[in-house]
């Protein structure tokens, strides 16, 4: 039983074993995550999934034992309170309170780990740089603030987001972004903040992230920033839209080497997004969001819009058509008049085709829906002057809902038999009566026992990544009912990871922007993670060990939970209902802090955590160095 969370009436241990009622094919099934249906603005976008790997998945994790082990909680009194930013009585939304009333004003340095920054009511930033848990001293000042942050009423919390090894972007909160060069942080002979560029960018915005790259051979900076704006135009919504500007800073080729602004590219939505990242190339743009997003777009853009908009409103003619049987599939592509037999050119793989004609760039290319037999696939030129494909299925009976993955240029052609057969399939799924068979035992799936936790308010989210050039959705993902719970960053070099909850359990996903293949990698799975922060219904943050050994959250006040994964045994232990061995363990731990302030801030690193209140530094050791 997890400690904190409320049982259902069949017992948890039933929950994370097998299949349970409320998850048919079972708690920890590989299923693909739904695909996103086709919307407006997104025409051209690929629709994607995300596959978790099995060997990555526990279908016999049992739950977490509570450990009274203690844990060393070592504290450090700051010398000024913490620059915390009450919500005033205009910001009275939930995306208000989500960007700005639940800021972790805590920041890791993801570069030089076991590094902590925060800005105090001073306007100084001070660090805190651990060597020894036992041997801790004062934070020190890294920067100051040339601006007085409480001479402005109009202001939000000032944030902050490490680029590099060595630059920093920084938001004083008034409206003035800073782009700062640092030297080797965490190291106070080295460690020493310039500021290179500032400049005022309107209404007031908190960091939400940013990257540096070499383009040109010159250094860029591109950074995000979230702004929450009054909207006259809402009259039904919330009165309120979420911006982000994406905001790139580049080195001067000539002159006193200075740095300009020579982008400014704005997106707007209807909620604060879960995840924003740029890529780090700075070439694209992911965002997770219960809203999507959207580029606003000049005069000029939206009347080239226009004049596209009214050419793919006319029909056209499908590129091709394609038919299925059970064993195979047939593709058929009307050729141009002049084509012959060797112009085309057709190359056959397991999972992917490619057809060219000429030297022309590929007509049909991509991955296929299904593996297939490439050394039995054909093809032959009819006498109608069209070229028809056979394709192999390696799968047999399995019905492709599409021939090329995220292709839409094709059309399916089905036979009338092969109609009436898929109607009569999906019959059973459909009654005339309500309920009609109320006596039946276990049903697959009874409403009536899930609970609360179960229920998620946000339906929908989706993943989206824009291009930096077309400012256009190129990969669309729908999480549906797969939570987001909060973002890590596993390797500074690539993007911040993203947790999402799948069944009971917790997925940590990495972005590689650079491998259009495997965009999205699930790289680690935190046992029943999902099931169990649901129960907690006062956290505030979460957060996981980059090397995956535990997760942690923490609520409002005091309490902080920590998850340790499974880790093999020294002694030998025996499950005493089934008689058999247990060969590893997984634990839970509690820490209460010795503090009645509320947290404001929680990073974990893969030695300790570190929690901010108003007035005191927490470092709580949860797993020993090597």
């Amino acid at each position: 039983m997890h400690p904190g969370a409320r049982a259902p009436a069949h017992s948890l241990p039933v929950v994370l074993r097998g299949r349970c009622r409320a998850f048919p094919e079972g708690p920890r099934s590989c299923r693909r995550f739904p695909k996103f249906s086709r919307s407006r603005g997104m025409a051209g976008a690929a629709h994607c999934s995300l596959q978790a790997k099995r060997l990555l998945l526990d279908p016999k994790f049992e739950g977490y034992k509570l450990s009274l082990e203690p844990l060393a909680c070592y504290q450090l009194g700051l010398d000024a309170a913490v620059a915390e930013v009450q919500l005033r009585d205009d910001q009275y939304t939930l995306d208000h309170m989500r960007a700005f009333g639940m800021y972790n004003y805590l920041h890791l340095d993801s570069w030089y780990q076991d590094n902590v920054y925060y800005v105090d009511q001073f306007g100084r930033v001070m660090n805190l740089s651990v060597t020894l848990d036992t041997a801790l001293q004062k934070p020190r000042e890294v920067f100051r603030l040339p601006t007085d942050l409480t001479a402005c009423d109009n202001r939000l919390c000032a944030s902050m987001h490490f680029s590099s090894s060595t630059w920093v972007t920084l938001s004083d909160g008034t409206g003035r972004l800073y782009l700062i060069k640092s030297g080797k942080r965490g190291n106070s002979a080295s460690e020493k903040w310039e500021i290179v560029f500032n400049e005022e960018l309107g209404s007031p915005f908190i960091v939400a992230h940013s990257v540096s790259f070499i383009k040109s051979d010159a250094l860029s900076v591109a950074v995000l920033l979230l702004r929450v704006e009054k909207d006259d135009l809402d009259t039904k919504g919330s009165g309120f839209h979420v911006t982000l500007e994406w905001v790139t800073i580049e080195e001067r080729k000539e002159g006193d080497h200075g740095y300009e602004i020579i982008k400014r590219r704005v997106l707007q939505g209807k909620s604060v997004p879960h995840y924003a990242a740029i890529e780090p190339s700075g070439d694209g743009l992911m965002i997770v969001s219960h809203k999507p997003f959207t580029f606003l777009q000049s005069e000029s853009d939206k009347l080239e819009e226009n004049d596209d908009s009214k050419v793919s409103n006319e029909k056209k003619d499908p590129l091709y058509y394609w038919q299925q049987t059970e064993d195979d599939l047939t593709v058929t592509v009307h050729l141009p008049q002049d084509i012959t037999k060797d112009d085309i050119k057709i190359r056959f793989s397991p999972d992917n085709i490619c057809v060219t004609l000429k030297d022309q760039p590929p007509l049909i290319e991509g991955k296929l829906y299904s593996s297939v037999d490439h050394e039995s696939c054909t093809w032959v030129i009819r006498e109608d002057k069209s070229l028809e494909i056979s394709l192999i299925k390696k799968n047999e009976g399995s019905r492709w809902p599409e021939l090329i993955v995220g292709d839409t240029r094709g059309e399916l052609i089905m036979d009338p038999s092969q109609c009436s057969e898929i109607a009569e399939s999906l019959m059973h799924l459909t009654s005339e009566v309500m309920n009609p068979n109320p006596e039946k035992e276990n049903p697959p799936c009874n409403a009536q026992e899930l609970e609360e936790c179960d229920a998620f308010l946000e339906d929908g989210a989706s993943l989206c990544r824009f291009d930096g050039n077309t400012l256009k959705v190129t990969h669309i993902i729908n999480l549906g009912s797969n939570q987001y719970l909060f973002s890590v960053v596993v390797n500074p070099k690539e993007m911040p990871c993203f947790c999402l909850r799948h069944d009971v359990d917790a997925l940590l996903w990495q972005p590689h922007s650079d491998q259009p293949e495997n965009m999205w990698e699930h790289i680690a799975t935190f046992n029943a993670l999902g099931y169990v922060q649901a129960s907690k219904q006062d956290k505030k943050f979460m957060a996981c060990a980059p090397d995956y050994s535990y997760a942690a959250l923490c609520e409002c006040l005091r309490r902080v939970f920590i998850y340790r994964q499974p880790t093999p045994l020294a002694t030998v232990l025996y499950n005493r209902k089934e008689g058999r061995q247990v060969g590893q363990v997984a634990k839970q731990l509690v820490a209460t802090l010795e503090s009645s302030d509320p947290i404001l801030g929680f990073q974990a690193t893969s030695e300790r955590l570190f929690v901010l209140t108003t007035k005191t530094l927490f470092l709580i050791k949860v797993n020993s160095g090597n």
